[in-house]
């Protein structure tokens, strides 16, 4: 699967800043928590998700990292007998 980090703006949409970061599965603007995303808003790669964790949303972190490993060490744990 193809996460990415996908921006969520407030009411004055991409010119008042991001408020809150959420995870996206491909190309789809729906993001792991059910929020509905802006088609046009900034995307990111998800290994930037702890440059901003006060706006990071705690459901869609808490999702992705169920999903994919988050220490480049516990990748090689699973792939040992």
């Amino acid at each position: 699967m193809e996460h990415q980090m996908r921006a969520e703006y407030g009411p004055d949409g991409q010119s008042g800043g991001v408020k809150s970061w959420h995870i996206t599965v491909g190309d789809t603007i729906t993001a792991m928590c059910g929020h509905e995303l802006v088609a046009g808003g900034e995307t990111r790669e998800p290994t930037r998700w702890s440059e901003q964790p006060d706006l990071n949303c705690h459901t869609c972190g808490a999702l992705f990292l169920r999903e994919v490993p988050y220490l480049p060490s516990e990748h090689i744990y699973r792939e040992q007998p």
